[in-house]
């Protein structure tokens, strides 16, 4: 037996002390709860690839919202789904688009609730791209026209935060611009400033009907064996006038994460994207996980890298439980 003084780590694991030394904690006040909202009304549609998802029609939307409210979270984010769909993706700026008259429901009836919208073309596009597609190739110049539009819309509509989505260099200075110019400086940017192209989006493409009729989008979304560039992108949106800095997927760029707020010390948004939250649910249907362990240490793992926020469809659950106590 080793008979020298032991180091013993494990006198701090005790349960009546584990709390006190917990470096990394994860509270509703993180939580970021995205929804997807669609024309017509009594709609509320399940996501096959998303279970507990649903496409909501603005006459059952509130009552949906009325539960996340009541829940604690305090934050939501709103991709709509557009009556109709055209080569500009006019809609996604129209004073009466689905997302425009979300937020005026919501604000109506929950006016403390942070109302963030995502500011992309490609729900909104007939080729699925998230800018003018011209001669098979998107155009930035050209999107960066129309991305302001779309975010101004949204915040004389109501939204408290803009979230621009796309990709495109130049975006938040010109988003930032033209908030400012219409007396809107207080409006904050939540930009997704470090968005790779990733094959964990494809339950929120069939979610928001955004996948691209032709192509792919890797011309204008990150290369996952990148990281050099991610500074270099949230650098860029850093000077633009951007507010929070966004890594999308987080699961598989924890190491952008941590890098990210190393880097800039500066507020950094985690996208747990829907490919990460299908896969858990899939598995823990087959019963091979524990859903509740799995969803908190994951959660947890991008809040220990660096995030201070985490956008999640997972919300409501984690609330749920961390009303109820469950969360040790």
């Amino acid at each position: 037996m080793f008979s020298g003084l032991i180091k013993r780590p494990r006198r701090l694991r005790n349960d009546n002390i584990r709390d006190l030394v917990r470096e990394t904690g994860l509270s509703i006040d993180d939580l970021i709860y995205p929804l997807f909202v669609v024309p017509g009304k009594n709609i509320k549609e399940e996501i096959p690839s998303m279970p507990g998802n649903y496409h909501w029609s603005l006459d059952l939307l509130e009552k949906e919202i009325d539960r996340i409210v009541d829940l604690g979270i305090k934050a939501v984010i709103l991709f709509g789904i557009p009556e109709s769909k055209d080569e500009r993706g006019s809609a996604a700026w129209a004073k009466d688009g689905i997302v425009q008259r979300a937020c005026q429901k919501i604000k109506e009836k929950h006016p403390d609730l942070l109302v963030i919208t995502d500011v992309c073309l490609c729900q909104y596009t007939d080729h699925g791209h998230c800018g003018v597609l011209e001669e098979g190739r998107v155009k930035n110049d050209s999107t960066l026209e129309l991305l302001p539009k779309v975010a101004v819309s949204h915040v004389e509509a109501g939204a408290d935060m803009v979230a621009p989505s796309d990709m495109m260099d130049g975006r938040v200075g010109a988003i930032r611009q033209a908030l400012d110019d219409r007396g809107f400086n207080n409006t904050s940017i939540m930009a997704y400033s470090a968005k790779y192209a990733s094959g964990f989006y494809g339950p929120f493409r069939d979610a928001a009907h955004s996948a691209p009729q032709e192509g792919d989008r890797r011309s204008y979304q990150m290369d996952p064996g990148n990281s050099r560039e991610a500074v270099k992108e949230t650098e860029l949106d850093i000077e633009e006038g951007a507010d929070i800095v966004m890594v999308k997927p987080a699961l598989s760029y924890l190491d952008i994460i941590k890098t990210v707020k190393e880097e800039f010390n500066y507020p950094v948004a985690a996208y747990n994207v829907s490919g990460e939250f299908s896969l858990i649910k899939a598995a823990a249907e087959k019963g091979w996980i524990n859903e509740q362990e799995v969803v908190l240490e994951m959660l947890m793992s991008m809040k220990r890298a660096g995030a201070d926020l985490i956008l999640t469809y997972f919300a409501k659950e984690v609330a749920r439980w961390l009303n109820e106590g469950k969360i040790k």
